[in-house]
């Protein structure tokens, strides 16, 4: 072959060459350009900082080949800068802990963190014991959210009061040997191993069983990873809509193992007597050798506090949207479940939507929502209203003041019904009352930590 053609044909693979590198370089660049304004929106949005369990990185092991990235069910949960994976919004992390299985170097570890000591979580021993003997705490309570988690601490705590008990030789009377506060994942998990390991126990929930669950939107895709639920065993599947997971846990847990749960009962307090500890309840006292409290961390549905909001027509959860067809709806709150609602509403046939919310723009709120929302606000299925406030609910209205270009004004808003999704007051000051230590609570001094133990 000529040597001129050999060096031509060298010289346009070298050229292409170096438009491809130049090309993998061009995008690498405008990827970490997206990456970092990516990176300073969650600064502003409030989500680069995680809330709850979230990627941890060890940026010595990785190596930057975006398994991670790919596996996360989120958006912009995780990001690739200068070649290393970064948290871009942690608190749209949900604890699916699917990046952490998909790194093939073991570089990702999902959890708390720095978090487990967030000054509105309680203090834990390993048994899920909190500073007061005989009192333990399981699922989203104890900072972890994700159902698999939720069953994990249920079974647990359970293991743990199993042990105690046989350690100091429980008497065997009609005293229950465990009261479950919640029928979540968490505490219906604990009422199965209790069953399992030969223990009484009592089961109440203030609202109905489930949980949180019931509190998503209709056929709401839930991933729940893979579980095993004592007496049940391994659960087929990973993914369940809403209805699907709510008559499993119907069908195939309560009615299958005749789980007794005491609904509509809420608790108000713990105390400790020389009978064991009482709780105290809306529908009186229990007791019980020891409390697991698997509330969940959204509490008492937070109420707007303006006249008119007595009314039938306010609500504090959305239980089924498809109830609601040609209504006038107005959704109060910006964060996930008060969008997830109006999105919801917004489906339905005939539905006016219209979502208020206090601040300037949405905080915290996971992209997929966000996209949502924004494209069926620009669809005029959805009207937002930010900066604007609820001042008075009327019979077929709601009064709200409204800022626009700093000027307030009160606008009037027909409705059939309301839906305040304003988040809840956390069961802290539940915890304080009991007497249970939160990180963020001022350590306790000398004599009082030895007053502490076990029962």
């Amino acid at each position: 072959m000529n040597l001129f053609v050999v060096l031509g044909v060298f010289v346009l693979i070298l050229g292409v060459l170096l438009l491809l590198d130049r090309w993998q370089r061009r995008i690498a660049d405008l990827e970490r350009a997206r990456i970092v304004s990516e990176m300073e929106l969650a600064e502003r949005q409030g989500t680069r900082t995680p809330i709850s369990q979230h990627p941890q990185i060890d940026v010595e092991t990785c190596i930057g080949c975006g398994s991670c990235i790919a596996a996360c069910p989120e958006e912009d949960v995780l990001g690739l800068v200068d070649g290393v994976a970064r948290v871009i919004h942690g608190a749209r992390c949900v604890g699916h802990g699917l990046c952490e299985t998909a790194c093939p170097v073991a570089a990702v570890k999902v959890g708390l963190g720095d978090l487990a000591h967030r000054p509105d979580l309680p203090v834990l021993s390993e048994s899920l014991e909190t500073s007061v003997p005989g009192i333990h705490i399981a699922g989203e309570l104890a900072g972890f959210g994700l159902i698999r988690n939720a069953v994990a601490q249920g079974v647990q705590a359970i293991e743990a009061i199993a042990s105690l008990l046989e350690r100091d030789g429980a008497a065997r009377d009609r005293l229950p040997d465990v009261l479950i506060a919640g029928s979540g994942p968490a505490g219906l998990a604990a009422a199965l191993a209790a069953i399992e390991r030969g223990l009484t126990y009592a089961l109440i929930d203030e609202y109905d069983t489930a949980g949180t669950i019931r509190k998503y939107p209709r056929r709401k895709l839930t991933l729940t990873g893979r579980l095993e639920l004592p007496l049940h065993g391994p659960v087929r599947g990973t993914e369940f809509l809403k209805e699907e997971l709510i008559e499993f846990i119907e069908k195939d847990i309560i009615a299958r193992f005749r789980l007794r749960v005491r609904t509509g009962v809420k608790l108000l307090g713990v105390e400790r007597t020389r009978d064991g500890l009482v709780s105290k309840t809306s529908a009186g006292s229990i007791v019980s050798r020891r409390v697991i409290l698997a509330l969940g961390r959204r509490g008492t549905p937070r109420k707007l506090g303006v006249p008119g909001e007595d009314s039938e027509k306010v609500l504090y959860r959305l239980i089924d949207a498809s109830s609601y067809e040609r209504s006038r709806v107005l959704v109060v709150g910006g964060g996930d479940s008060a969008v997830e609602a109006a999105v919801a509403l917004a489906g339905e046939r005939g539905n006016q939507v219209t979502l208020s919310y206090r601040r300037q723009d949405f905080f915290r709120l996971k992209k997929r929502n966000e996209d949502r929302i924004r494209e069926l606000a620009r669809a005029g299925r959805v009207r937002i209203l930010f900066e604007s406030e609820v001042s008075s609910v009327e019979t077929d209205s709601a009064q709200l003041r409204v800022k626009e270009g700093g000027i307030e004004r009160t606008v009037e808003i027909p409705n059939d019904a309301v839906f305040v999704l304003a988040g809840g007051e956390p069961p802290q000051e539940l915890l304080r009352r009991i007497g249970v230590r939160l990180h963020g609570d001022a350590a306790p001094t000398l004599e009082a930590a030895h007053t502490g133990g076990s029962a």
